[in-house]
């Protein structure tokens, strides 16, 4: 065996040594190499060189890469390429491969590093340690050229073991140091008996310790030298509290602090929450709740049960004299006015008598009985007899003046009832019928239609915003010569209530602070006080109410029933706009006839109404047929109204002078929405009713007159109603413009008739305009035989009525 061994040992030596005839070239032999891996003779894959003349195989990669690591511990792929000869591409995928096959190691930023390279770093790292007591780990990381969370992930499983040391705040500190460290904050912490703020004592710490150390020495952290003082605090070395994690609080001065309460309150039986906190104590509330639970918490003040049976006695005391009492006199002296408010309302005694009414509590401190309170009552109300005395008679003195001669023109306006009664009318107040209603056969009387200011709102937004103000300046404000003198508002000011007070009780004056206990008692009385005049004054009005409310019913009746013939009238003039003469002239005589009557009306209500508010006495009325007014009285009415009315007022009489009913009307409004006053609106079923109406008071009219001059007017009016079912108020010189717009509605006899009648008339009233007056004159034959042939067409006038209502 061992010579076919050496034979063929010899045999290749001699091959070997041979010269073959035939050379490959390098390309021949990578295409030969392709070509048995195409075959797949070859059944493993080569790597190129970076040379190109050398072909290794993946495992055989492998394994010079681990035998790098392994000579190395820690090496880049960039240096493996290069050693190696091969491709940064295939160095770095093999390396990768060897990583996960071994958990040893790691590929970290481009370089593989073993668990041993790690092992060998942390023995040098220890020793550096060991030498300078302190490194830091962004030092080590610069040193290594690794991050910093690296560096804290090697060491932390090797502390205690290859490094010896602690790892705090992103430093290493040796045994020795540490416990060097923990024993100055050790004797710092001891040498506390105040509270702390742990910021400044870390920061003197820090300063010694460079100061010992040198300049060279590493800061050490803040959080270092919180974790020992927290591990001190944990194993019981220091005694304190600790409060959000900074705030240190020794056992001594929190001992020496409850000594110092409980002493306090012990002997005073309250502590202010002011001397807690100048303590160092930060929730004084919480700390004396905690600490007795029995107490009482006020608002600057924690006081002790037997505080209040104290002042409850007290209170008591004063409740069966009927007295009063200031509650500050009784407590001690660091109590304030809203300690002793709270405190008087636990005692037992101020909430019984505030329950039954028996108390009242004012100023926060002060406490009156009712008896008491009463009594100021009873004595201040003695005076408003005078006072309203005096206030009646400045009233009537300053009314006079702007009620002369006026009054008299109102007896002749209103209507009342038969019945007999008093000579005063007054105005009711406080109605309670539902103000605002236009639908009904009767109208509400101004009283129930909001003219009084006192009790019912006006629809007029300009007027509910006077209402917030007290009534009675309101009153005082409508009246012309009025002052604040005759306001009982004004009267009976806190000021003149005080005044009567300190009078009957002078004690109230010697007070500390008298303003606290009078200012509140003032303006009890006060509101008790009015209400009691007011009552006095309606008690006074009761009598005449019904009497002024018959009266202002009658005016408001006849106001709605003018504003209703208003607006039914206003509805024929449209057939006349394209005649601006005779649209004009009925225009005209609306204002003079049916607007008049509005305008007085609507001004005596207002000044009626002005004059009884005011407390002026007026006379009743006796003449049932009204009588207009002249321009004077209308104006001298109209301005003492007070303004905004008189203002409003004074636009509606201008309004009578113009040439348009559409600006009276709306003046009519404006006024009447101004004092509250409601107007009816003229619907469909009203306007028929009154069409009606009107229709057959003219039908009669006609049926029974017997002026023949006066029938023409009634029979025109009574023809358009008729024909265009409009109510037409036409003067004299407008009855031919109204005849002539009959034309086309009659048939040519009827209107024959009307033309002839209408013609004859206007001769005759021309003659009449022309005669002397002489009997002898020869006119007077003219004017009789024009007469006398009206009269003989008179029937067939009427009859022409007659014939067109039946048709």
């Amino acid at each position: 065996m061992d010579e076919e061994l050496l034979e063929l040992q010899r045999q290749f030596e001699f091959a070997q040594q041979a010269k073959s005839t035939v050379r490959l070239s390098e390309r021949n032999v990578v295409e030969l190499v392709q070509k048995l891996q195409h075959l797949q003779i070859l059944e493993f894959d080569l790597l190129y060189t970076v040379s190109g003349k050398e072909f290794i195989t993946p495992e055989h990669l492998r394994n010079e890469i681990v035998g790098k690591i392994k000579e190395l511990g820690r090496v880049s792929l960039i240096d493996l390429a290069s050693t190696l000869g091969m491709d940064l591409y295939h160095v770095e995928k093999q390396s990768q491969q060897v990583v996960s096959n071994d958990s040893s190691l790691m590929l970290i930023n481009g370089e593989i590093i073993s668990n041993s390279y790690w092992d060998t770093v942390a023995e040098e790292i220890n020793e550096k340690l060991q030498e300078c007591s302190q490194i830091t780990i962004a030092e080590i990381a610069a040193q290594l050229q690794v991050g910093s969370e690296l560096v804290l992930s090697i060491i932390e499983p090797r502390l205690g073991t290859l490094v010896k040391g602690r790892l705090e705040g992103g430093q290493l500190y040796t045994p020795a140091y540490v416990s060097r460290v923990n024993a100055m904050v050790r004797g710092a912490a001891r040498g506390i008996f105040v509270p702390t703020n742990l910021s400044v004592l870390w920061s003197s710490l820090q300063n010694l310790l460079q100061e010992v150390d040198g300049a060279g020495s590493v800061a050490v952290e803040s959080s270092f030298f919180q974790s020992l003082f927290n591990g001190l605090v944990k194993e019981g070395d220091i005694l304190g509290t600790l409060r959000a994690g900074v705030h240190w609080t020794p056992s001594v001065f929190a001992m020496a602090q409850r000594e110092w309460v409980d002493s306090f309150f012990s002997q005073n039986t309250f502590i202010s929450y002011e001397a807690l906190q100048k303590l160092g104590i930060p929730q004084p509330i919480h700390f004396l709740q905690s600490r007795y639970p029995e107490g009482v918490p006020l608002v600057m003040i924690f006081a002790h049960p037997s505080i209040i049976g104290m002042l409850d006695a007290s209170v008591e005391d004063a409740m069966e004299r009927s007295s009063w009492i200031n509650s500050l006199s009784v407590l001690p002296a660091s109590f304030g006015s809203q300690d002793a408010s709270m405190i008087l309302s636990l005692c037992p005694s101020v909430q019984t008598a505030l329950k039954s009414n028996k108390a009242l509590v004012l100023g926060e401190s002060y406490v009156f009985s009712s008896g008491f309170v009463k009594g100021l009552f009873d004595s201040i109300e003695k005076e408003l007899d005078s006072l309203e005395l005096s206030m009646r008679t400045s009233s009537g003195l300053n009314e006079i003046h702007a009620s002369k001669g006026t009054t008299s023109k109102v007896a002749e306006f209103s209507e009342t009832s038969n019945n007999g009664g008093s000579n005063k009318l007054v105005l009711e107040k406080g109605s309670k019928k539902k103000k605002g209603k236009s639908a009904g056969n009767s109208r509400p009387g101004v009283a129930e239609a909001g003219l009084d200011m006192d009790s019912a709102p006006s629809k007029s937004k300009k007027n509910q915003k006077k209402g917030k103000g007290s009534s009675t300046s309101q009153e005082a404000s409508s009246k012309p010569n009025a002052n604040k003198e005759d306001d009982p508002s004004y009267l009976i000011s806190e000021e003149w209530i005080t005044q009567k007070i300190v009078s009957l009780n002078p004690d109230l004056e010697e007070q500390d602070d008298p303003e606290t206990v009078l200012e509140p008692l003032s303006s009890h009385l006060r509101p008790l006080l009015l209400n009691s005049w007011k009552e006095r004054r309606r008690a006074a009005y009761t009598e005449n109410a019904q009497k002024l409310k018959k009266v202002l019913d009658n005016l408001q009746r006849k106001l709605d029933e003018s504003f209703l013939n208003m607006q039914l009238y206003v509805k024929a003039l449209d057939l006349f706009e394209d005649e601006q003469s005779t649209s004009v002239l009925l225009h005209k005589h609306l204002l003079r006839t049916t607007g008049t009557d509005i305008v007085d009306t609507l001004i005596f209500i207002l000044d009626l109404h002005n004059k009884l508010k005011s407390g002026i006495e007026v006379e009743e009325f006796q003449n049932p047929e009204p009588a207009s007014l002249s321009s004077v009285d209308r104006n001298a009415l109209a301005k003492s109204l007070g303004r905004p009315l008189s203002d409003k007022a004074v636009t509606l009489l201008d309004t009578l002078e113009g040439k348009r009913v559409e600006v009276f009307m709306t003046a009519v409004r404006d006024l009447a929405d101004e004092s509250g006053l409601i107007l009816k609106k003229l619907d469909k079923k009203l306007e028929k009713a009154l069409l009606f109406s009107y229709r057959k008071d003219l039908t009669s009219q006609v049926a029974a007159e017997t002026d023949a001059v006066s029938l023409l007017p009634k029979v025109v009016s009574l023809l358009y109603v008729q024909v265009h079912a409009k109510a037409l108020q036409a003067p004299g010189r407008a009855i031919y413009a109204a005849v002539t717009r009959l034309k086309d509605k009659l048939d040519d006899a009827a209107f024959k008739t009307l033309t002839d009648y209408q013609s004859t008339t206007w001769s005759l009233l021309t003659l009449m305009s022309a005669a002397a007056g002489d009997e002898g004159d020869c006119s007077s034959d003219r004017i009789m035989s024009k007469r006398e042939l009206l009269e003989t067409l008179m029937p067939a006038l009427k009859g022409l009525v007659s014939n067109t209502q039946q048709s």
